[in-house]
Order: C-alpha cells, then sequence, then structure tokens
C-alpha cells in the first residue's frame, strides 16, 4: 500500500490457525470404526525441506460414490452421514493426518475425473490457501483430465504412496520437488 509516508512493509498473516481454523470433527472425515476407512498421513515442507509446524491441511472429497455432502450434487446428495471435510494442523514434526474412505470416480464433462481428495494448505506466511489435489497410486489416474493438465514430470506430487493403514502425502510448499497447486 502506498501512501503519502511511503510503503507500508510487506506482512505475513499468522500464526493464527490455531485460534479459528480448527473444527470439533477434525481429521475425522468418517467416523472412528468406520469399515474400509484409511488414512491420509503427510507433512508439510517447506523450500528447504524444514517442516511446517504451524500449517493446516483441509480436504474436501466425494463418497465412494462419487456423490458430495452438498445439495447442489446434481447425482444427488451424498448418503449416511458422510461429511466429505476435514481438517487437521500440523503438530510440532510439520505432521497431519485425515481419516477417510476413498472417494469415487466423479463424471465430468472433459472426461471422467480419478478418485480424488481437493486441498487447500494454509500456512503462515501465505495471504492465500494452496490448492493442490492427492491422486491415489494403486487406483487407474490415466484418464484424469486434471492430472494429464499436469506436466509429466510433475505428477508424482499429487500422488500419494501406499503405507499399511492408508497412504503417504507430503507437501513441499516451496523448490526441489515443489507440490502442484492450481491456481482458482
Amino acid at each position: 500500500m502506498r501512501s503519502r509516508w511511503g510503503t507500508t512493509p510487506s506482512q505475513t498473516v499468522g500464526p493464527y490457525l490455531s485460534l479459528a481454523l480448527p473444527w470439533e470433527d477434525g481429521p475425522w472425515v468418517v467416523p472412528e470404526g468406520t469399515e474400509g476407512a484409511v488414512w491420509i498421513r503427510g507433512t508439510v515442507l517447506d523450500g528447504q525441506g524444514e517442516p511446517v509446524p504451524d500449517a493446516l491441511i483441509e480436504t474436501w472429497q466425494a463418497d465412494p460414490e462419487g456423490r458430495f455432502d452438498h445439495p447442489d450434487d446434481p447425482r444427488g446428495r451424498a448418503g449416511s452421514g458422510f461429511r466429505g471435510f476435514g481438517r487437521c494442523p500440523t503438530d510440532e514434526r510439520g505432521e497431519y493426518r485425515i481419516c477417510t474412505l476413498l472417494p469415487g470416480i466423479l463424471p465430468s464433462a472433459d472426461g471422467d475425473q480419478a478418485r480424488h481428495l481437493d486441498v487447500s494448505v494454509f500456512a503462515r506466511g501465505l495471504l492465500n490457501r494452496l490448492v493442490t489435489r492427492i491422486y491415489f497410486e494403486d487406483q487407474d489416474n490415466s484418464g484424469d483430465p486434471v492430472l494429464a493438465s499436469v506436466p509429466q514430470e510433475r505428477r508424482p506430487t499429487l500422488v500419494a504412496a501406499r503405507t499399511g493403514d492408508g497412504y503417504r502425502f507430503d507437501v513441499r510448499l516451496q523448490g526441489a520437488g515443489e507440490t502442484v497447486f492450481f491456481a482458482l
């Protein structure tokens, strides 16, 4: 901002995430003990590869049949209490976790979208959220039009690796191996 006294110095936002953004259900997209539930775990890393201990990961997804918990979903609203929304702050090691079900395939005008989670990343130093997606290495991602729009060499930054009880997806905010983020 410019004024008659000069330029206002640049400042970052936060870290206020722990005051207002965490919510009651936190990382539980589905209730504990839900059959077929998987954990999505990872670490948020800065440009130097250091953990970011005060970030927040937010996920939004379709249910296993590809329906959202939203009244405007043209296929009908997701049923049986599926929320489709998770939010988890990172801990002191920069780690987050989300318990959910694998989402269904989504029909779209450009071709079916592979199973994925939409992800928002909030962190100090970011004036706006960063938006990315999580795809799954053991699912068929070959026809997804969004993933196909990403250069081949960058696609691995969007694919979660299978683990014993779910998947691992690290988010690198900058630098070598930076996660692909989408402009909205």
